[in-house]
């Protein structure tokens, strides 16, 4: 026999989430002992009472739990599938298969369905022939029983009877896509040579394969795994996702694809792939917008990196870089994030330049300056004249921008003056500092790329230095977007033509979930975050649930009775507190939510700026719409969703109608964002008058 391979099925690693504690402190303790030697005697292996498949044997963890296994013993693989109660698991793996499938090359584990009756009703796939059954991964004793689905709801109950690759394939088919057309598109996403593979250890060798199987590298591999089992994304990657975590691309590359299809896992998974390769100082940067992300993504960062990789990872958010960047340079300045007080600024300006005459207000201004100004790097007045000012609804002709510019100089004095800074402008600065020919790190990774403004992009691109093998790796999807910053990569001098991938695989919210937070989003165009329409983006989420409880309430009090009583209920059915999420669309909202389930008896934890989420305290999570952006709960509670609340009054309130129907796209993509946090269900509440936004 060759030397052993032990393997842990994402299966497993679901049964063992589910054991009680102590149950689980047995079954690490049996682990240990079977990586070490699955064959020894010790581990007292039982035969299954089925016929169906010779390799499915039991071991005895202690005297109440059994595992299941795989055993492969020709090939030396020991492939840990199960872990239950006695009688439990011994049901669960009575009429279970594990086969390499002839057509697709994947290990498939599933449960061989007896068909008691004919089927008179229509298969819910329609025609679909046999050959094409067994092309999209159907194994042939389960031919009967996928034509025997004719509803919906069967085809969603047979989740835990066919194997994950067979249930995505056959989900496309439901979307009205021809099977043919879903059979190459699987296969452009297979590994070639998983089809050779003619046993289970050549077989795990593929992406396809350790999607579902990982091969236990060592005890500390295995510790890892068990101490967080439900966080599979540490281990299992999609195909797809893997082979562009590990792709070499010839300069910049992007990821795009709807929220919970796994971006900013494969934005980590590459860093820490890209970081293994480094040496020295030298060090990837991994950045984003806000500072709460970078805070989020540098602790998950930390379950899936050795000490040696975290150490050539930097994780910080563009401002911050900046801050630093200038401070090292020797600059004084500092950026200003107060907006109250950069638009006293513009307003002093407005009027010590006597532009009241034109009518523009100090957000006039500003925009103007962030929008139009800086991303031109038209410092001067002459290179402002000649702008292009495309997409703003003011406009200005030769005179009028002349007196406008007379703000800008007066605004550019005062903050010099005060030694500040706007961000935008310390970015265009920052850029300056950096030559031409420099490299200041070798790689970077950009999560939520949408929402960088074309100098943010301009300055990701300086620090990059010239293009170069994996320069600049950007993840994102439009339907985020926020911040209201539409830029488009090539123009800031990041190339992606030719290599760019979208993820179409909804792996945190329910099909439900996702289906009506898209239609929040309906008759808007997206982009592909270079200039062009999306197309051929179609997502999929393989989950199922309710759709999202949308109720609207008479009172506050009412609103607030009717939250209470979904917790309460969610509570009694298992549901942590903790893993339920109540978002508002302000600080101010946010603050009356807080106080009135407090008095209601419930713990509240607000999840601050800059604060990760600490899992250790119990709790309802309290936080504003933006900043539950890159975060996930069991449960969302999207409260007072009234009309001058959502969309924010204050926000679209402009004369300029494009900036206004900018400001409402942003507003739908942030119901969109908070929607999305979402994995198995919704409520969405309002009273008074109820938000437009509410169908």
């Amino acid at each position: 026999m060759q030397d052993v391979k032990v393997v842990i099925g994402d299966t497993f690693l679901e049964s063992f989430a589910r054991l009680p504690s102590q149950a689980q402190k047995h079954t690490s303790d049996f682990l240990v002992k079977f990586r070490s030697n699955p064959t020894s005697a010790a581990i007292h292996y039982e035969k299954i009472a089925s016929k169906l498949d010779k390799k499915v044997w039991s071991v005895r963890v202690d005297d109440t739990y059994r595992g299941i296994v795989i055993r492969e013993e020709n090939t030396g693989v020991f492939m840990l599938i199960w872990v239950d109660h006695h009688d439990e698991a011994y049901k669960w793996a009575a009429r279970k298969r594990c086969n390499i499938n002839p057509f697709t090359g994947a290990i498939q584990l599933y449960t061989v369905q007896e068909i008691v009756e004919t089927v008179k009703a229509s298969c819910i796939f329609g025609e679909v022939s046999k050959e094409e059954y067994l092309e999209l991964g159907v194994p042939e004793d389960q031919l009967e029983y996928v034509r025997s689905l004719t509803s919906k709801e069967a085809f969603v109950a047979s989740k835990g009877i066919l194997t994950p690759d067979v249930f995505e394939g056959l989900s496309w088919l439901l979307e009205g896509i021809p099977a043919r057309e879903v059979i190459e598109m699987l296969q452009a996403e297979r590994d070639d040579k998983v089809q050779k593979a003619g046993d289970l250890r050549a077989a795990l060798e593929s992406a396809e394969n350790q999607r579902f199987f990982r091969v236990v590298e060592g005890e500390e591999d295995l510790q890892a795994m068990l101490g967080r089992p439900l966080e599979k994304w540490r281990v299992f990657l999609h195909p797809t996702q893997r082979r562009i975590v590990n792709n070499n691309y010839n300069g910049s590359a992007r990821t795009t694809g709807g929220a919970g299809t796994g971006k900013t896992v494969v934005a980590m998974h590459r860093a820490r792939r890209l970081a293994a390769g480094l040496n020295g100082h030298e060090r990837v940067l991994f950045t984003t917008f806000t500072a709460n992300l970078a805070a989020d993504i540098r602790e998950n960062l930390r379950k899936i990196c050795s000490n040696e990789e975290l150490r050539h990872i930097e994780v910080i958010n563009l401002d911050a870089w900046v801050n630093n960047f200038m401070r090292t340079a020797g600059y004084e300045a500092r950026i200003e994030y107060n907006e109250a007080a950069l638009h006293e600024v513009w307003d002093e300006a407005v009027a010590e330049a006597m532009a009241d005459d034109l009518g523009l207000s100090a957000d006039f201004y500003a925009e103007e300056w962030a929008r139009v100004v800086i991303p031109q790097h038209a410092l001067n007045v002459a290179k402002y004249i000649r702008c292009s000012r495309n997409g703003r609804g003011v406009r200005l002709d030769r005179q009028k921008r002349q007196q406008v510019w007379k703000v800008f100089e007066i605004y550019q004095r005062k903050m010099k003056a005060a030694g500040k800074r706007d961000v935008y402008w310390a970015m265009d600065e920052c850029r300056t500092l950096i030559k031409p020919k420099d490299m200041l790190y070798p790689h970077i990774i950009v999560d939520e790329g949408q929402d960088f403004s074309q100098i943010a992009l301009e300055l990701i691109r300086s620090i990059a230095g010239p293009s170069h093998a994996n320069d600049i790796f950007i993840v994102g999807d439009a339907h985020q977007r926020i911040y209201r910053h539409k830029t488009v990569l090539s123009k800031c001098g990041i190339e992606v033509r030719g290599r760019s991938s979208i993820l179409r695989i909804n792996y945190r919210t329910t099909e439900e979930t996702r289906a009506y937070a898209l239609s929040v989003l309906s008759g808007i165009d997206f982009d592909n975050l270079d200039g062009e329409a999306l197309a051929n983006d179609k997502c999929k989420s393989l989950t199922h649930g309710e759709a999202p409880v949308v109720k609207h309430c008479r009172s506050a009090n009412s609103e607030l009775d009717f939250i209470v009583t979904q917790v309460k209920e969610l509570e009694a059915n298992g549901v942590p507190l903790k893993d339920i999420c109540l978002t508002a669309r302000t600080h101010g909202m946010l603050d009356n939510y807080i106080q009135a389930l407090t008095a209601q008896g419930f713990r509240c934890y607000e999840l601050k700026k800059e604060k990760t989420d600490d899992r250790q305290q119990d709790g309802i999570r309290l936080a504003t719409m933006h900043r539950v952006k890159g975060l996930e709960f069991q449960y969302m509670f999207i409260a007072g969703m009234n009309q001058g609340l959502m969309p924010l009054k204050q926000v679209i309130a402009t004369d300029d109608q494009i900036a206004r129907e900018e400001a409402l796209v942003a507003e739908k993509c942030l119901l969109y964002v908070a929607l999305t946090r979402a994995q198995r269900g919704a409520f969405i509440t309002s009273y008074g008058k109820k938000s437009e936004f509410l169908m």
